[in-house]
């Protein structure tokens, strides 16, 4: 991974991105090629398909497949989106934190991390997906909200959304508890889980629990090839970068936030009154709790 954590910048940004997604699910082979195209990046519209190829060390067939699962119709189309960026002045970059920053330049380096990580999520969103979790979750007599760590924190805010407009919602921050849940589940009852890495194995054993007792599973994930989303029925692919010199970024929970916040306001419009009547209720109750 050194490689790309060197050279991933110098690439175009949806091709950067749709990279640190697939990295690690990557055959031997397309391994090599991706690797090769992060330490050329600078020259690889200059070669042909069996140039390419050949310095790399692998197939055509293999390069075709490299360019297909990092977002490109195939390798010419590859080679022409590095030939614009080669020839552009824009740079798209993630404020990459030092040891040596000043406190105000770590400020606006988070600032415009977390900016930027809302943008390239909103670019790398499905929208057809995104329709199809909307629909499984108005359609949905139940919703389970999980997540583990900062991630649990995303799934308690989502449930108190939902919750709070009569929507029958499930937490629990215990993972014994949220099996629990998951063995309650039907198939007219839906699961979101938030994991950025999809590695989670926790919330795979719940979201298996899910499947096999026929509920729908929306993940939202950094990386849409993984353990999880081949457990998931629908993925909402969050587009955030991880070098940093913390290791850990609060962009990546401020997109799983903004899409779970569209998802509470579509809901909204599209189940019906009753919900905003909810929270009209709900929202006098709890004002007495205010000074």
């Amino acid at each position: 991974m050194t490689s790309m954590e060197l050279q991933i910048e110098h690439m175009p940004h949806a091709c950067a991105l749709q990279m640190q997604a697939v990295y690690n699910t990557l055959k031997k082979a397309e391994k090599k090629a991706a690797d090769f195209l992060l330490d050329n990046s600078k020259g690889v519209d200059r070669l042909s398909i069996q140039e390419f190829a050949s310095e790399a060390g692998c197939s055509e067939a293999t390069v075709v497949r490299l360019s297909k699962k990092l977002g490109y119709e195939g390798f010419p189309e590859l080679k022409r989106d590095f030939a614009a960026f080669g020839n552009s002045s824009e740079i798209h970059e993630y404020g990459n934190i030092l040891d040596n920053d000043q406190p105000l330049d770590v400020m606006r380096k988070v600032f415009e991390s977390s900016a930027q990580g809302l943008i390239d999520t909103l670019n790398m969103l499905d929208p057809d997906d995104y329709t199809r979790a909307l629909k499984s979750l108005v359609a949905a007599k139940r919703i389970l909200f999980c997540g583990l760590g900062d991630a649990g924190a995303v799934a308690m805010e989502a449930h108190l959304r939902f919750l709070r407009i009569g929507v029958s919602s499930l937490h629990a921050t215990d993972p014994d508890t949220q099996l629990i849940y998951a063995t309650q589940l039907q198939p007219n009852d839906v699961v979101v889980a938030i994991s950025h890495s999809g590695r989670s194995r926790q919330i795979h054993d719940v979201v298996k629990v899910a499947k096999d007792r026929g509920a729908t599973v929306i993940l939202i994930t950094n990386f849409p090839v993984s353990p999880l989303s081949k457990k998931s029925d629908i993925i909402l692919q969050t587009a955030v970068f991880s070098k940093n010199i913390t290791g850990e970024i609060m962009s990546k929970r401020i997109t799983a936030l903004c899409i779970i916040e569209s998802l509470y306001i579509n809901f909204l419009l599209h189940a019906g009154g009753a919900y905003a009547d909810t929270l009209k209720i709900s929202n006098e109750t709890i004002a007495i709790n205010k000074i």
